[in-house]
């Protein structure tokens, strides 16, 4: 039941919120100037998680060829790509959210709650890792 109400915040309430949002901006500073902040963001954000991702990849490759396994670049690796993910998609709530899980000095605590939280699961059992 709890998954059900996160996929209704995502595919209904945020999209309403950031409608709500554009709106609101559009009517503020006209619909060109909003037109070309949701085209900026877009692009400037999809530039921004490429070079992130390519810096994430060279250090999994340099973790790789040094024998150790690349857990915390591949977990920054998932975070960038969901940051790419949001920042493409039009609106300012989710280029904000996308923006804040492509920087590293944000990311981080991101990344403690959400490993936390696996975490809790995992030794809850409500999550089981199988491996092979």
């Amino acid at each position: 039941m709890k998954i059900f109400g996160i996929l209704v915040s995502i595919f209904v309430i945020v999209p309403i919120l950031e409608f709500a949002i554009l709106i609101e901006v559009g009517r503020r500073v006209g619909t060109i100037e909003t037109l070309i902040i949701i085209f900026g963001t877009g692009i400037a954000g999809a530039y921004l998680a490429r070079l992130e991702g390519f810096r994430i990849l060279s250090q999994i490759r340099r973790d790789l060829d040094q024998g150790r396994l690349p857990g915390e670049h591949l977990f920054d690796g998932v975070l960038v790509l969901v940051a790419g993910i949001v920042l493409i998609t039009p609106g300012l709530l989710t280029d904000a959210v996308g923006l804040l899980l492509l920087f590293p000095p944000t990311r981080y605590p991101i990344k403690a709650f959400v490993r936390g939280r696996l975490e809790r699961m995992a030794a809850s059992r409500r999550v089981q890792i199988t491996t092979f």
